[in-house]
């Protein structure tokens, strides 16, 4: 049985994810060209974890308008945060070209870290080595792993839970460093310890501009599983 990421209120253990059809976005593009858009900009997750974008550049390159693909090179609000710069800059009434440099200039500007209970979900999923999610299963280590290159990679191990979080937290505050900045915490089936951490965040991070809580969709907890809790830091349009 097929859903899309909305309805799917089934168990992640034994869910797996399929890339949409050019199909589909062929018609997201025409269904914009009929209603006056006259260049579309296409953000989408990293190539290295999905096969979305190659939909979207086989649907562009016959769509009735020009199509700009541009791989996010990372997930979540690593790729949300991209978004909401270019559509800032094409309400503005900029060029195609414009728009589509708002974008590549926030995903320079922006880093992604998280913590998962368990590796299990990524190793089976194949969005990690199978040699990484050993080393966490036999020490029983909280793992922390950050994108890079559009991969997700361990970045540190981590003895307890609370012990991974507080690190998480520094991890975040560098990166922030002391100029204008943008947070996201996000979770999945963790909100308590999401908000616990955003509430510490304002008191650490001096140039904290905004800050939000959200919760990720299915299909990245399909690949992260339940607890899961990441913080992505940008300073673009800052």
């Amino acid at each position: 049985m097929s859903f899309d990421e909305g309805s799917f209120t089934g168990d992640f253990a034994s869910a797996t994810t399929s890339r949409p059809s050019p199909t589909r976005f062929a018609a997201c593009y025409s269904d914009l060209a009929a209603a006056g858009a006259t260049a579309i900009v296409s953000i989408h997750v990293s190539g290295e974890l999905s096969g979305t974008i190659e939909s979207a550049r086989a649907a562009a390159r016959d769509a009735p308008v020009p199509v700009e693909v541009i791989d996010s090179r990372s997930i979540a609000m690593g790729l949300g945060y991209p978004v909401l710069a270019a559509a800032r800059t094409a309400a503005s009434g900029a060029s195609l070209e414009a728009v589509t440099a708002a974008a590549r200039r926030c995903m320079e500007a922006t880093r992604t870290f998280f913590y998962v209970d368990t590796l299990d979900y990524l190793r089976r999923s194949g969005r990690i080595g199978a040699a990484a999610s050993l080393v966490g299963s036999a020490l029983m280590i909280k793992p922390l792993l950050h994108v890079v290159d559009g991969r997700i990679s361990l970045l540190e191990k981590v003895r307890t839970a609370a012990r991974a979080i507080a690190r998480l937290e520094d991890l975040a505050v560098r990166a922030a460093g002391d100029g204008p900045v943008e947070v996201a915490v996000q979770h999945l089936g963790a909100r308590e310890r999401a908000e616990a951490l955003a509430e510490r965040l304002p008191k650490r991070i001096s140039g904290l501009v905004d800050l939000r809580v959200v919760e990720v969709g299915a299909v990245i907890g399909v690949h992260v599983g339940p607890g899961m809790l990441g913080l992505t830091v940008t300073s673009c349009d800052h």
